[in-house]
């Protein structure tokens, strides 16, 4: 008897579990935040490129021009123009978290982007050199070790990403 209801139990999870998945979308991804780099194909994407993959996703340029809040928050952090302060980041996570950290912490965005995009900063920056800027970036952490080497990159990356979440939500709320 005990086998039997566990049995039937079990059947009933598995016929709910099959009917919510064929409800959401089937990409690789959770339902994480879009604007953070995660998220099914029907979301926007974080894609930088100026040609998607699929109709159903913005570029970053596209998600910029349409969040204003977000593109002018970008822009008070970084003092320059949002699209032109993103170009080149993975995500617009990606870059919200490196100009709060510039921010944070008094390092000039141009290094941030620099390290974490891999392309090189302006000749007029004083940016430490960076072993890594040859076309490959590196991650937010590994950017704030290099260019503030006395401050603890693992707490104010987390600090950084947990403002750039907050703001994207703000944008997207108001």
């Amino acid at each position: 008897m005990k086998q039997m209801q566990i049995s039937i139990l079990a059947l009933a999870v598995m016929m709910c579990g099959a009917a919510a998945f064929a409800q959401h979308g089937h990409g690789m991804s959770g339902g994480m935040n879009p604007a953070m780099g995660e998220g099914g194909s029907h979301r926007m994407s974080p894609n930088t490129s100026m040609h998607s993959s699929s109709t159903h996703r913005m570029t970053m340029d596209q998600q910029l021009t349409k969040n204003t809040a977000l593109a002018g928050k970008i822009a008070d952090l970084t003092k320059m123009p949002a699209q032109q302060a993103c170009s080149g980041f993975k995500n617009l996570g990606q870059c919200v978290a490196a100009a709060h950290v510039s921010k944070n912490l008094g390092i000039t965005f141009d290094c941030m982007k620099a390290d974490m995009t891999g392309v090189a900063a302006p000749s007029s920056d004083n940016c430490p050199v960076s072993p890594n800027v040859s076309g490959k970036g590196m991650s937010l952490g590994k950017a704030i070790q290099t260019l503030s080497p006395t401050s603890n990159s693992k707490l104010e990356g987390k600090k950084a990403n947990k403002q750039a979440q907050q703001d994207i939500i703000d944008s997207t709320n108001s």
